[in-house]
């Protein structure tokens, strides 16, 4: 990547957002027809093993714990379908209870469904990887976070070359794969922020989460600033500029922390996650306080969302919303570069 891009985005994350959302937006209805892909979230347990400074269900958090069993997972997946979504998100804290089991269930949701199945559990070996994979497992996200490997180490005990290793692993066995940042954490600089839409460049993902920081109770950062919404929404509008046909959704904790609903979609982003966990765990798996829609039971926060989305002039769509790799892709480079000329 040339040094002109990096200064190009660096610039454009100063411009008013206007300018940038208007662009995202243009991209986003070209390559996608205008369709946001809805797509079901199951927390299936918040065990973790890992002490991530920022997260509510670290190890070190004094919460109930909980773990699904294997039917009612496949029980919440087949309700996902009924629904009418094409993805289901396995979610869990990063613990080894499920290595063997997620087999079964993955195996057991797709014969037993249309469903394409996303993970979302934390770093895996590549044996792991390949096992669900072989299982049916169709697409994996692991956020890196921050591309900044000194605070990433601070700020989860990690290395993150252990992260990209593990994203370079599921890049060679097929999954779609997915990874992400969250904007606004304590001692992350804006070159830190421009590295991470270079590193969404530069790997190509399929999908990426961008959400901004929220400080949660009992964590070592609970008194900290939250992360700038308004940030965070360059962050996806650029990325969508520079990562045309990327998946991208509009995090929960945008959601959370956004002023207006409304404005959820203005930014470039084309995926919203609907969460059918059941409100007794939904309420533990508390990665970040309050948020959006905590309540709601899904039929009732689906037809919601799928209201405000026609009224955005936009499509919601139950598709699996495959990532379709275009050939004749626009480039990015070029159009951040006449926006800042402008």
């Amino acid at each position: 990547m040339s040094v002109k891009l990096i200064k190009n985005i660096k610039k454009s994350l100063s411009l008013p957002k206007d300018i940038l959302f208007r662009e995202a937006k243009k991209i986003r209805d070209k390559y996608f027809d205008r369709k946001i892909y809805l797509r079901a979230i199951i927390e299936f347990s918040n065990i973790c093993v890992n002490n991530c400074a920022y997260c509510g269900i670290r190890r070190g958090a004094n919460i109930k714990r909980y773990a699904m069993d294997e039917k009612e997972i496949v029980r919440l997946a087949h309700y996902a379908e009924d629904l009418g979504y094409g993805t289901v998100v396995l979610q869990s804290g990063q613990n080894n209870l499920y290595d063997e089991k997620l087999c079964r269930i993955i195996k057991e949701i797709k014969e037993t469904t249309k469903l394409a199945v996303t993970l979302s559990v934390g770093e895996k070996s590549e044996e792991v990887y390949k096992k669900w994979r072989e299982a049916g497992a169709d697409r994996y996200l692991l956020k890196q976070e921050t591309s900044n490997a000194e605070l990433f180490k601070k700020l989860t005990g990690r290395e993150l070359s252990r992260r990209f290793e593990c994203l370079r692993h599921l890049i060679n066995l097929g999954y779609e794969t997915g990874s992400g940042n969250i904007v606004g954490l304590p001692g992350q600089r804006i070159d830190d922020i421009v590295n991470d839409i270079v590193t969404f460049v530069n790997w190509d993902f399929d999908m990426l989460g961008i959400g901004p920081f929220i400080p949660c109770l009992d964590t070592p950062l609970e008194k900290q600033n939250p992360g700038s919404v308004e940030l965070t929404m360059k962050v996806i509008a650029v990325t969508r500029i520079l990562c045309a046909d990327t998946n991208i959704p509009a995090t929960t904790a945008l959601r959370t922390k956004i002023g207006d609903i409304n404005d959820i979609f203005e930014c470039g982003a084309n995926v919203v996650m609907g969460n059918v966990t059941p409100v007794e765990y939904r309420r533990l798996y508390r990665i970040y306080p309050g948020k959006v829609c905590f309540f709601l039971d899904p039929e009732t926060w689906l037809g919601n969302i799928m209201e405000l989305i026609k009224s955005c002039g936009l499509k919601p769509s139950g598709e699996r919303g495959d990532r379709k790799r275009n050939n004749k892709k626009i480039c990015g480079e070029k159009i951040l570069e006449k926006i800042i000329e402008k």
